[in-house]
């Protein structure tokens, strides 16, 4: 897993590793995979935290797991680029959503193919970001199809629970029900022509 979270969001820095496989500074990185490492970082500027050093009697960079890729050394050092245009930290190029607070399971079928598929999404996604995910991984023509629930179409630019959709995933789990036991279903009726996403 080549992925970190900060302030909500989530990273795959498996493309900066790989750039600094080599690289001693990448260990703290690699290290804090999986984790949130939000603690390296200042609130208001969203830099890494800094503090006065005892040795130099100058604002450094604070790392607690040790110096990462793009902090400047405290003292000069050959080799350090100084040339880092954005630090990885504020590249969004590496950013890849947002960290969800709570998922949930919904069941998709295809009325036309009779494929049931679950899938675990998160509650901020709209459907059309769910239907975004279901078409990379399921059916390349599901733009062709309508999304309803009960019968009802639902809107793509809302959440599910903009549908009126509840997650009770919480109130199945304390009247001491088995959450997969409840799971939502959407059915896709095919509208009769092939779009193409």
């Amino acid at each position: 897993m080549d992925k970190i979270s900060f302030f909500n969001h989530v990273y795959d820095l498996a493309p900066l590793i790989a750039e600094h496989k080599l690289d001693p500074l990448a260990v703290p990185i690699v290290e804090a995979l999986g984790t949130d490492i939000t603690h390296w970082f200042d609130p208001e500027t969203k830099d890494p935290q800094t503090y006065i050093s005892p040795f130099t009697n100058m604002r450094e960079v604070f790392c607690p797991q040790g110096r990462y890729i793009h902090v400047p050394p405290e003292t000069p050092e050959p080799g350090f680029d100084t040339c880092v245009n954005i630090p990885w930290w504020r590249d969004q190029k590496y950013c890849i959503g947002k960290l969800s607070e709570k998922t949930i399971k919904i069941n998709m079928v295809n009325l036309l193919s009779k494929q049931k598929v679950l899938m675990e999404v998160p509650c901020e996604e709209t459907m059309e970001e769910i239907e975004d995910r279901y078409l990379d991984l399921h059916n390349f023509h599901v733009k062709s199809y309508t999304w309803k629930r009960l019968g009802k179409p639902l809107d793509m630019q809302k959440t599910l629970e903009g549908n009126g959709i509840k997650n009770e995933t919480e109130e199945f789990l304390n009247l001491g029900l088995d959450p997969d036991d409840h799971i939502i279903t959407l059915h896709l009726y095919f509208n009769d022509d092939l779009t193409e996403a």
